[in-house]
């Protein structure tokens, strides 16, 4: 309608016209040119009006259309967005922008909660740990698993020092064995090697090693390796991060 904007001596125009003879922009060029600010052309014509005015001339010149009639831009469309892409790299690397930056901007994305959810931020913790003591028979550490219905529950010893974990694999090889459920130790029975991932860890870190290890459940230590927290796969997907 007739408005210039808000453009300003502090911004950087680009602007984009295969042709380079838009008479739409032909009309803001003397204005852009006034005001002394920068101008970037993306031009398929390199004699044109908009290339020779602007500073730099980026060429998108294309041998042909991939239209069969020749008429509808096409390849040309996509040499514009190859050019617009690599603009984005350029000055993305030029500001030293992180992916930390991009997690910041974009909250909500997918992207955004990969770099910004951390493990803390969808553990469980205190009364919902499950967590049972060395010395507990099998039945009672089963209860456990299916009360907190994280697949598992961890194991401690008389000083509440992590030492291992009992999960649903566990107990299909007790029932396998014949093991008696309500007379053996679950200590007999857990597994001892175990992965473990810390509360200050990214939630994409905790993803990435259930999947390499091919497990539904971790349980969640400190920097001191002190058991303080628990999740399961569930978990990541409700957040998102899966």
């Amino acid at each position: 309608h007739g408005d210039f904007g808000m453009i300003t001596r502090q911004d950087l125009v680009i602007m984009i016209s295969y042709s380079g003879a838009s008479e739409e922009l032909s009309r803001l060029i003397p204005l852009v040119k006034r005001l002394d600010i920068p101008m970037i052309a993306i031009t398929g014509n390199e004699s044109s009006e908009l290339s020779v005015s602007a500073d730099i001339s980026l060429s998108v010149k294309v041998a042909e259309e991939a239209c069969p009639l020749g008429l509808a831009p096409t390849s040309s469309t996509t040499a514009t967005l190859v050019i617009g892409d690599c603009l984005a790299i350029a000055l993305l690397e030029a500001r030293g922008f992180t992916a930390d930056d991009f997690a910041f901007s974009h909250p909500s994305g997918l992207l955004g909660r990969r770099l910004l959810l951390k493990v803390s931020d969808l553990m469980h913790k205190g009364k919902d740990i499950p967590i049972v003591d060395a010395t507990v028979k099998i039945n009672k550490a089963l209860l456990e698993v299916t009360s907190k219905r994280l697949g598992m529950t961890t194991i401690v010893d008389a000083d509440g020092q992590l030492i291992g974990i009992f999960t649903d694999g566990d107990l299909r090889r007790c029932l396998d064995k014949k093991i008696d459920l309500h007379t053996a130790a679950v200590s007999d029975v857990m597994t001892k090697e175990f992965a473990t991932v810390k509360e200050s860890e990214l939630a994409a870190a905790a993803l990435k090693l259930m999947e390499d290890k091919k497990i539904n459940s971790l349980p969640v230590i400190n920097s001191k390796n002190e058991l303080v927290g628990a999740m399961n796969m569930h978990d990541l997907l409700r957040a998102g991060v899966i």
